[in-house]
């Protein structure tokens, strides 16, 4: 199976703080994979390092092939979807689509016209962004991700802050997506969000990767039934006294 990301001993530092401790991870291409940790955990450390954001102080990496002296090479084939969502609030949802086509020359009007049926943004095509709910803000987002064509879509807490119903929706949209591209979905607060939807996962701490593989492995590495539990018990195994200490 090809690999869409290795990395091997990527580490990172700000000042006296470790964010990254020799990260390894590999994700294959086509799988939805699953970056999971508390707030510190440096997950978004990594993808910042994964996409040109930042810059690692040792260890390698690879995307598709190319590493990361390669960096420009790779932005043209990967997307993100941010945590705060990166539409322009004053235009349409279909002015905002039309906008990020123009800015990545995508004339493919019939895949533009997939992308708003697929996510089912015809119902919301002529409100201007600031009005839509934050579920459907999601969407418009994670359709813009899109736009660009990419084998490798980043999508950052995508569910944050949304009820019941338009998670359970958006979580339906990004499992249609996958075998399509590769998907790295970064979490820290919904541990059935990675265990509905994702192949496989790395459990993340203070910089470290304690462990990775599906649900199930970590589930019987943690000798429990819950993978809530078992996350609980690894990750919560990293923790001691001394990081309390204010």
């Amino acid at each position: 199976m090809k690999k869409a990301i290795v990395t091997k001993n990527i580490t990172k530092k700000y000042k006296n703080i470790i964010a990254l401790n020799g990260v390894s991870i590999s994700i294959n291409e086509g799988e939805l994979y699953g970056l999971l940790g508390v707030n510190g955990a440096g997950k978004t450390t990594l993808i910042k390092i994964l996409t040109g954001l930042s810059k690692c102080d040792g260890g390698e990496a690879s995307v598709l092939g190319m590493d990361l002296s390669q960096i420009d090479e790779i932005k043209k084939v990967i997307d993100i979807s941010p945590q705060e969502t990166s539409i322009a609030l004053n235009l349409t949802v279909k002015e905002n689509l039309i906008f990020f086509a123009n800015l990545y020359d995508m004339e493919d009007k019939e895949y533009l016209n997939r992308i708003i049926h697929s996510f089912g943004l015809l119902e919301v095509i002529n409100r201007k962004a600031k009005t839509l709910s934050g579920g459907w803000k999601r969407r418009l987002s994670i359709a813009i991700g899109l736009i660009s064509k990419p084998k490798i879509l980043f999508l950052d807490e995508p569910t944050l802050g949304l009820d019941v119903i338009s998670r359970r929706e958006l979580w339906r949209i990004i499992a249609s997506l996958k075998g399509k591209m590769t998907l790295i979905l970064i979490t820290s607060h919904y541990l059935e969000e990675i265990e509905t939807l994702c192949d496989r996962v790395a459990l993340m701490s203070k910089g470290n990767v304690l462990e990775e593989g599906t649900i199930e492995e970590i589930k019987q590495k943690a000798n429990e039934t819950s993978f809530e539990e078992a996350f609980v018990k690894i990750v919560g195994g990293n923790s001691n006294e001394e990081d309390f200490i204010i």
